[in-house]
């Protein structure tokens, strides 16, 4: 970080929270998006992104149900580096997440996250097989497994935040809104530790 960032600076250490705390902040943040933007990268460094409903965040792992004849998962074989975006305008939180994506097919999980409008999706091929339903053989699970974590939360409400920002533009200090951060990967592998047991 520069050290003439001063919002991210002030944004980062306005206070101390535990990792427990980032994790209940992260799922709050989470519990109110349906939809993220699931970036991947082509073989030539192109970055393209789209939108995904999200299945899961369970274990901090974010799972969405998908076709593996789409062009995204021609994208997942080259280059598994994903970045997943998560935004509720209502309250300008974000959540941005860094981190490998893996495709399977576990039945199981399919059968615990499958929700009948996702049909819609697949749509029925008309020849017995690809049908659009959970059994279809398109039907695949994007995992995405997070190296990091990042998200902004708004400490103020609307009004607040507003007030905060003409306040500083005008004083010129630094806007503080909300806090900025970060779930570390040793924070991530801590969690899954304890998920595991």
């Amino acid at each position: 970080m520069s050290s003439t960032d001063q919002y991210t600076a002030h944004s980062e250490s306005s206070r101390e929270v535990t990792p427990q705390q980032k994790i209940d902040d992260l799922n709050n943040i989470l519990n109110q998006t349906k939809y993220a933007m699931l970036t991947t990268r082509d073989a030539q460094g192109c970055m393209h992104s789209r939108c995904m409903a999200l299945a899961s965040h369970e274990g901090l792992h974010f799972s969405f149900i998908s076709d593996n004849t789409s062009h995204k998962q021609d994208e997942l074989n080259t280059v598994d580096d994903v970045n997943v975006a998560f935004l509720d305008p209502s309250s300008t939180n974000w959540v941005s997440v860094c981190g490998k994506a893996k495709t399977h097919q576990n039945r199981e999980q399919i059968d615990k996250l499958w929700n009948p409008l996702v049909s819609a999706w697949f749509g029925d091929l008309g020849d017995g097989v690809h049908k659009g339903g959970k059994d279809d053989p398109r039907v695949c699970i994007i995992e995405v497994v997070p190296d990091s974590i990042r998200y902004w939360m708004s400490t103020k409400s609307k009004l607040g935040q507003r007030v905060d920002i003409v306040a500083s533009a005008v004083t010129g200090k630094v806007a503080s809104p909300g806090d900025l951060r970060t779930i570390t990967k040793d924070e991530i592998r801590i969690i899954e530790g304890l998920n595991s047991v």
